[in-house]
């Protein structure tokens, strides 16, 4: 995607790190960094650490590792203020510090996105509070790419879905108000789900309390109703916890699937994409190797091959890559043919570019036979086959004995629950009698400690059992109530289109080539928002609409299928000259955005989905951008890992 007209992610990226920088440079002199390990990745995507080094960063630590040394007089702790055991960690750190060291330290503090009262009485009650310098770094959404901005939160769907735990739709509210207050009201929120109307009401208060403390005319001119961005569009995870569950098909969600990707970065052992160029390898000594070694790679749009790669269907990546070693080949060889000096030198120049794009072919050639191995291994055939049967709407029983014997091999405990997870998300739950089944397999075959992995799954309303009562196989109809406990797949099916049967990866027409014949919900209820004519046109549906057409409409009754509230809020301005002024002076036939925005994380399938819904709006004329907002990055590993007990009270 094109950068946005309307908001410019990369001015995020520059405040961020002009923040750090700032409070940094407060500290006089040379200083200990001690960060928490999961802001490490995402302050990375920012600022780099010979920046650091710039402004007095002598060395870092890892808050977790508890290693902090004491050559250094200053000393800056930076962590997250919402959790309680960061906190005990850093109080802990500075009391050893204070206690050990001989020579006296000053020690800062720089709390993200905010303090908290949990800090600040954590700091107090280890009596440390009153010789620190506390700040607050207010880091909130970090570009990934230029159409995607994440928040710097360590577990997105666990804290939200599993602890019940609301701060994350608060600093969801806390990331969109900036966007707000620099580019005017979203003229209209639209979303589906509870936690998602969560969102909404908390962005309307805000607003009110921004407005009760500004005081001047420009300050109230900038909340009025965007002329940049048309809409919010928010989405809740819990309303389509399948999509995460299914293994990602395309070439960046198989990396994340295999090797995982963070903050941009994937760690690959150095057997399969070799050392980094102009690194040479380590001598063999006598002992044998004890660690694997890796090394990190970049995987963002500054690979320019990358970018072509990511979105597209793991089917046709081969057949990309051999396209782009015939152009470089013959690029390559076309130096034979220049007669002139001119043409040298043109070449020269051109030279470095060559010769980056050479390593990263042969970076993403190595992943891609290394994956093509993943792909071909039966358990992976096995494994893709159940869950498109259950997703297809196949009678979910006949897919029992292949999972017991998936078990029976002892493959990971995630995958065996992924299915088991998706079987009972698309099929309104698992019979008693099988469920009960699969846990003694489960605590047989993995210990007994996953009694608390199987509560957890159930608490979050993962793994449940069917009910009698459950009306799952009976679609809603056209009228009653708009709000539903569950979603249900079986109606969805067929209402959105939700099943694709011929999927043409080399010249696709629709999203579920993201998932090879799976069109994801989720991104499916932003084209009936966004795309209606072509939404309409692939489900058959008859209802008349109209390009005006608000919200959801007419897509109303599929809506009452899926589970929790559906809002569509319009935001106004006090002053409607002022607003009518303000769009003579912008004019109304210029580019806007669309912001959509994942409460509990989003997949990289998804992502590739709704760039391909952005191409399909430029394709058909429609003076719109997307821009994906959301807070983390999600998959099947992630949602179905946050409920694993890591302990093993076998051992004692």
């Amino acid at each position: 995607m094109a950068p946005h007209p309307g908001v410019d992610t990369e001015s995020l990226k520059e405040k961020a790190r002009k923040d750090l920088l700032n409070l940094l440079e407060g500290v006089r002199g040379k200083k200990h960094l001690v960060i928490e390990r999961s802001l490490a990745g995402p302050i990375g995507l920012f600022v780099k650490f010979s920046t650091l080094q710039d402004y007095g960063v002598d060395k870092v630590f890892f808050v977790e590792n508890d290693n902090l040394d004491s050559s250094q007089k200053n000393v800056v702790f930076l962590a997250s203020g919402e959790k309680a055991s960061q906190c005990l960690a850093i109080a802990g750190q500075i009391k050893r510090l204070q206690q050990s060291s001989s020579a006296e330290h000053d020690f800062s503090v720089i709390w993200v996105p905010r303090r908290t009262l949990v800090s600040d009485r954590v700091l107090e009650e280890a009596g440390v509070l009153g010789d620190i310098a506390v700040e607050v770094l207010p880091l909130h959404f970090i570009p990934l790419d230029q159409d995607v901005l994440s928040l710097a939160y360590d577990d997105p769907f666990g804290d939200l879905y599993l602890s019940k735990d609301p701060t994350t739709i608060f600093l969801a509210a806390q990331a969109l108000m900036p966007i707000q207050h620099k580019y005017g009201l979203f003229p209209r929120i639209i979303g589906k789900g509870d936690n998602a109307k969560r969102l909404m009401e908390l962005l309307l208060r805000m607003r009110t309390e921004a407005a009760a403390e500004e005081s001047t005319a420009a300050s109230r001119l900038g909340m009025m109703p965007s002329s940049n961005i048309e809409s919010l569009i928010i989405i809740d995870r819990e309303i389509d916890m399948a999509t995460p569950l299914l293994t990602q098909l395309t070439y960046e969600g198989l990396i994340d699937e295999m090797f995982g990707i963070k903050n941009n970065q994937a760690e690959i052992e150095t057997s399969i994409i070799g050392q980094a160029p102009g690194q040479q390898p380590k001598a063999q000594s006598g002992a044998p190797q004890q660690q694997t070694l890796k090394r990190k790679i970049q995987l963002d749009s500054s690979d320019k091959l990358y970018i072509q790669l990511r979105d597209a269907n793991f089917a046709i990546v081969g057949p990309l890559l051999n396209k782009v070693a015939r152009r470089l080949a013959g690029e390559y060889e076309s130096r034979h043919g220049a007669k002139s000096t001119s043409e040298l030198r043109e070449f020269v120049s051109k030279l470095p570019g060559y010769q980056a794009e050479q390593q990263s072919l042969k970076t993403h050639t190595s992943l891609t036979e290394e994956a093509l191995k993943h792909t071909q291994s039966e358990t992976f055939s096995r494994v893709l086959e159940i869950q498109q049967n259950l997703v297809s709407g196949s009678d979910p029983t006949a897919q029992h004995d292949a999972i017991e014997e998936l078990i029976a091999r002892d493959i990971p405990i995630t995958t065996v629950l992924r299915l088991l997870c998706l079987e009972s998300t698309v099929s309104g739950g698992i019979r008693p009698k099988d469920l009960d089944n699969f846990k003694r397999m489960i605590l047989h075959a993995y210990g007994y400690q996953h009694v608390l992995t199987l509560h957890n799954l159930e608490k979050i309303g993962l793994l449940v059992a069917r009910t009698a009562a459950n009306p799952f196989y009976i679609p809603v109809g056209g009228s009653g109530a708009t709000e539903s406990k569950f979603t249900n797949y079986n109606a969805l099916r067929k209402q959105l289109r939700l099943i694709v049967d011929e999927v043409n990866e080399q010249d696709p027409n629709d999203i579920a080539l993201v998932y090879s014949g799976y069109a994801p919900l989720s991104v499916r209820l932003v084209q009936a928002v966004i795309q209606k004519q072509h939404l309409l046109s692939i489900t058959g549906n008859s209802t008349p609409s109209s390009s005006s057409a608000q919200g959801f409409h007419p897509f109303d009754a599929s809506l009452q299928n899926i589970k929790g509230v559906t809002f569509n809020k319009q935001q106004k301005s006090d002053s409607e000259a002022a607003v009518k002024a303000r769009h003579m002076l912008t004019g109304s036939g210029k580019e806007k955005t669309v912001v959509v925005m994942f409460l509990g994380g989003i997949t990289f399938t998804e992502i590739a989905a709704l760039r391909f819904v952005a191409r399909g709006l430029e394709k058909d004329g429609a003076k719109k951008k997307l821009l994906i907002c959301t807070t983390g990055i999600v998959g099947g590993r992630e949602v179905v890992g946050c409920a694993i007990e890591k302990r093993d009270f076998g051992k004692g």
